[in-house]
């Protein structure tokens, strides 16, 4: 099936794109809210370059949304394709991250993690591309966030 084929008007598609974003935002929030930075991040040495705290929350919300319409349109099209085990595989990288880092305070585990999952970012474009451009492309602002968030980690993880 290709995506000039699926019909993302019909009620099944749209029960679907409802599953995925309610599992993505609300699986993500949840972690989030249980791996808050607190005062152990507020005393890390930081780079300049580090965002203050309140861009995370509606960042994260958006490219939330936008992974969510990502795997629900290679579901729609090929459920049990090499995107969709890329798209599971980096979502489950995604959600480890925060305990990681907030939580366990591993620093170079959660560097590790974070390299991981931009490598299944990149993995699930290329291979999307050639399901849905549509899936493909909504990722690239992902990759951009997740690049500048490996930076990011990097650099507290030296400083500290």
């Amino acid at each position: 099936m290709t995506t000039t084929t699926i019909d993302y008007r019909s009620a099944r598609s749209w029960l679907t794109l409802a599953v995925f974003l309610v599992v993505v935002i609300g699986v993500g929030g949840f972690i989030g809210s249980q791996s808050t930075p607190g005062t152990w991040f507020e005393n890390l040495a930081k780079p300049p370059f580090n965002p203050p705290s309140w861009v995370f929350a509606p960042v994260w919300t958006i490219l939330y949304v936008m992974i969510a319409i990502a795997g629900w349109r290679i579901w729609m099209a090929r459920p049990n394709s090499p995107a969709m085990g890329l798209w599971v595989a980096q979502m489950l990288a995604n959600w480890l991250w925060s305990p990681v880092w907030f939580t366990a305070h591993l620093l170079w585990g959660a560097f590790a993690i974070i390299i991981v999952m931009l490598g299944l970012i990149i993995g699930f474009i290329l291979v999307a591309r050639k399901t849905d451009t549509i899936a493909a492309w909504l990722f690239v602002p992902y990759l951009a966030w997740v690049s500048f968030a490996t930076l990011l980690n990097f650099s507290i993880a030296i400083l500290n």
